[in-house]
């Protein structure tokens, strides 16, 4: 049994393999083709039980940041494969810190809300400036 849902493409079907056929995932089980769906509309791969997925397809999920995940048939979770991870440890660790100290993420807080409200404020005044239907007035004193 094959299931889509969003762009999760679960593989259940006992003894299934998955291949990479050009931009295309092709899953196979007995020499049938169950289905075969454009790569770039898939987030993850999920499988469940004894499939097989080819090397090459495992290698261009992980290229393209997307998750395979493996699970035994009882949903058990075995596996992940995701590609190389991007980040800031030096930025992550700062991000932490603000945790130990309620003054610091005070501010940094007072900080993020009044530039929203700017931004918001920026986004009303341009809607004024852009409106041609007569609620000009009731978005600049709104801004």
């Amino acid at each position: 049994m094959i299931k889509q849902y969003l762009n999760t493409l679960f593989i259940m079907t006992e003894g299934a393999y998955a291949s990479l056929e050009g931009d295309t995932v092709k899953v196979e089980c007995e020499g049938q083709k169950l289905i075969q769906t454009p790569l770039h509309h898939l987030g993850t791969i999920c499988t469940l039980g004894r499939v097989t997925l080819s090397q090459p397809l495992m290698i261009r999920c992980a290229e393209d940041g997307r998750t395979v995940v493996m699970m035994d048939r009882h949903g058990r979770f075995k596996a992940r494969v995701s590609g190389p991870t991007t980040g800031n440890i030096l930025l992550r660790m700062a991000q932490l810190g603000f945790h130990d100290d309620a003054e610091r993420a005070l501010c940094y807080a007072k900080c993020v809300v009044a530039g929203k409200l700017q931004n918001a404020r920026q986004v009303l005044l341009r809607a004024a400036r852009e409106d041609h239907r007569g609620g000009r007035d009731a978005l600049v004193a709104a801004a």
